[in-house]
């Protein structure tokens, strides 16, 4: 069976703390980016009452200072557009919210999504799982057998997503009882991931994780969640850069936002 190496390393530690450090208060936010002035951005403050602003520091350390429009920000800051109802919206697009037991979608033949963790290192405005009902689907080793019973009993399932909120939310020890029970499943052949965690806080990837996933028996995808090339720094290379070398397959998956990444040019960059 394998075991995941338990390191008490410094960057085990900092994703953490990384993680803790966080602004919730859209004030706070703009007073350090001075653009605490913007009428517009300052109109949009009481949206954090529909959907809670979190944001990083060490995230917010790679926007522009005295920038409204830098696009980092655009995608996490509160909107006053956020309190139009659009004619057809619905706060379940993908219609997410029957799960076959909790946390578990079985909307395709042979691949599942598991809802690992129902939180988020930022929350983004545009999320499409802003309204899901996650305190009906939580994230824990109760919940995460009863969905692995399942896979187990449904032999065309050959591929499974871990996803969330943000599914290396969890702590390592967490994703290696899950990776174990899964390589324990005969018809299982593949995990892919989706995560922003990496892009928000590279340091996530840890040396614990990486050697976890050199040795898994699944095929491992990791799909990374980012919307600009602004956001991509040197840690995160380097993060990439391990799990490269242990034969994880890195994708990324863009939203295409107004204001952010809506040009050609900007989605050259990108990619």
């Amino acid at each position: 069976m394998a075991h995941i190496v338990t390191l008490n390393t410094p960057s085990r530690e900092d994703w953490l703390t990384q993680l803790a450090d966080v602004v919730t208060d859209p004030d706070e936010l703009l007073r350090l980016l001075n653009i605490d002035a913007d009428e517009k951005l300052l109109a949009g403050r009481s949206a954090k009452k529909l959907f809670a602003l979190r944001m990083p520091r060490s995230f917010i350390d790679r926007m522009e200072k005295g920038n409204p429009n830098d696009p980092l920000l655009r995608q996490v800051i509160t909107s006053q557009d956020e309190f139009v109802v659009a004619p057809g919206f619905s706060t379940d697009p993908l219609e997410e919210q029957h799960s076959v037991v909790p946390g578990l979608l079985h909307k395709y033949h042979n691949r599942a999504l598991l809802l690992v963790k129902g939180g988020c290192a930022v929350n983004c405005r545009y999320c499409f799982r802003r309204h899901f009902p996650y305190a009906e689907n939580q994230g824990n080793k109760r919940n995460w057998q009863t969905a692995l019973e399942y896979v187990a009993a449904h032999p065309e399932l050959d591929e499974m997503i871990f996803s969330g909120g943000d599914p290396l939310m969890a702590k390592d020890h967490e994703l290696d009882w899950l990776l174990t029970q899964l390589e324990a499943i005969p018809h299982i052949k593949r995990l892919r991931i989706h995560s922003r965690l990496p892009i928000v806080i590279p340091a996530r990837i840890t040396d614990a994780l990486v050697e976890r996933f050199s040795h898994s028996t699944l095929q491992i995808l990791l799909v990374n969640h980012i919307n600009h090339a602004n956001e991509v720094d040197e840690t995160f290379r380097q993060a990439m850069a391990k799990l490269r070398r242990v034969g994880v397959t890195l994708l990324n998956q863009s939203v295409l936002l107004r204001g952010v990444n809506d040009n050609a040019q900007t989605l050259a960059n990108l990619s």
